[in-house]
């Protein structure tokens, strides 16, 4: 029922769009001062690291050895795809664009931020991304999802229209030529 009342509600429609651009406000800024004011994920990486050990670990030791064995060596991937990733994710949620696709790259970064000890506005983030996510497109109908998704729909359809044609008319062929 709630599930319902977010994919078709008009009221939930508006609600999710100040949800959405309010989520998108704060991944662009956050994007934004990590591009212009530069960027280093080392010192986030270590900390995560070094949080790992003791009688009540901030982060459990499965996400700490993907820390120090797979982004810690990566951190210069890292430093690109942090910063980037978030101005995008918030374009994409200010401007309704792939609205489910941005609220579920800034969950995943949510996430990954939680696991790494860090709670600041993760949580109550993730938590709203969810909704987005569980509205799927009424979430981008006030935005350009509501013109971009129908179009990608038809493109599409007509591919996949034009072929069933041609799979008709093919058969249809074949059964002539069998019974002359």
């Amino acid at each position: 029922m709630f599930n319902n009342f977010l994919r078709t509600n008009k009221v939930a429609m508006w609600l999710l769009t100040v949800i959405r651009v309010y989520l998108g406000y704060q991944w662009i800024t956050a994007g934004w001062h990590k591009l212009t004011g530069g960027f280093d994920a080392a010192g986030f990486l270590n900390g995560a690291i070094a949080n790992s050990t003791g009688d009540h670990p901030a982060v459990q030791a499965w996400w700490a050895t993907f820390l120090q064995h797979v982004a810690l060596p990566g951190v210069n991937a890292f430093n690109i795809i942090v910063p980037l990733g978030e101005f995008l994710v918030g374009l994409g949620l200010i401007l309704g664009t792939f609205t489910t696709f941005a609220a579920l790259m800034g969950l995943v970064m949510n996430a990954a931020f939680l696991f790494s000890g860090t709670v600041s506005t993760n949580a109550q983030m993730l938590l709203l991304e969810v909704l987005v996510v569980v509205a799927a497109a009424n979430a981008g109908k006030i935005g350009l999802d509501y013109y971009l998704l129908p179009y990608l729909r038809g493109l599409f359809h007509k591919k996949n229209h034009d072929k069933t044609i041609n799979d008709t008319t093919n058969n249809k062929m074949k059964v002539k030529h069998l019974a002359h």
